[in-house]
């Protein structure tokens, strides 16, 4: 989920019209840093949900009416700086830089959810985080061989994605300040919501990337599967608390 738009980076060839193995090596070193991504945030997520006092750090998070704002806030703030370093044109240590705040802020922001589900795991002895994670990665898997089979430039859905993207970050405050609860159907509108995401994310790759941008293309992929996950997961636990 990409806050800036990448064809707007017009210096140097995209990645659609370069040579084969400029091609090959581009898409090779996107998915190896997407897959590093990956697996530094399951390692600080655990490391995180068994931290001494990790509870009352996620009370803390959800805690008033306006901690989660704050946190919502602080959480965007870091995404958006994270993007900005990792497009950097002239410092590849800042572009890492940026992968890296963003991994770290997606674990943090996760903390609380991931904390539900185990919960739940344990009261129902049902399994909610395995479930959820395979089934990211079966949709992913599957958006992405779409567009690499099709090579089809899905950045028309960029307007929509933005427009379904406030529309559901107002919800979310309005649900805040009135206290209703965003349910099932809310999950399952924003995990199609995050697969239109993967799949814009996914033709950048192809067609709005320079060749030397596969650091910022693996932070965009990251963020389109975190949300994918976190969606996919909300509605995995609230079918499995109404059995």
């Amino acid at each position: 989920m990409s806050y800036a738009n990448p064809a707007a980076w017009a210096d140097q060839r995209f990645v659609i019209d370069a040579p084969l193995d400029a091609r090959v090596s581009f898409i090779r070193k996107t998915y190896l840093h997407l897959a590093v991504a990956v697996a530094a945030f399951v390692g600080l997520e655990a490391a995180l949900l068994t931290m001494p006092g990790v509870e009352q750090f996620a009370m803390s998070m959800l805690g008033g009416r306006f901690s989660w704002l704050i946190v919502m806030g602080a959480f965007m703030g870091a995404a958006y700086l994270a993007q900005y370093w990792a497009r950097s044109a002239t410092s590849p240590g800042l572009q890492y830089a940026g992968l890296g705040l963003y991994v770290v802020a997606e674990s943090v922001i996760f903390v609380p959810i991931m904390l539900a589900a185990k919960h739940l795991e344990t009261a129902t002895g049902a399994f909610v985080i395995g479930p959820a994670a395979i089934i990211t990665l079966v949709v992913f898997g599957g958006l992405s061989a779409i567009v690499f089979l099709t090579k089809k430039d899905f950045s028309f859905l960029r307007t929509f994605l933005f427009a379904a993207g406030w529309a559901g970050m107002g919800l979310i405050v309005a649900s805040i300040f009135l206290g209703f609860n965003l349910g099932a159907i809310f999950s399952a509108v924003f995990v199609l919501v995050a697969c239109g995401w993967i799949l814009y994310d996914t033709s950048n790759v192809l067609h709005h990337y320079r060749t030397d941008q596969h650091v910022a293309a693996s932070l965009a992929l990251f963020a389109s599967v975190a949300l994918l996950f976190w969606y996919v997961l909300r509605l995995v636990m609230s079918f499995t608390s109404r059995d």
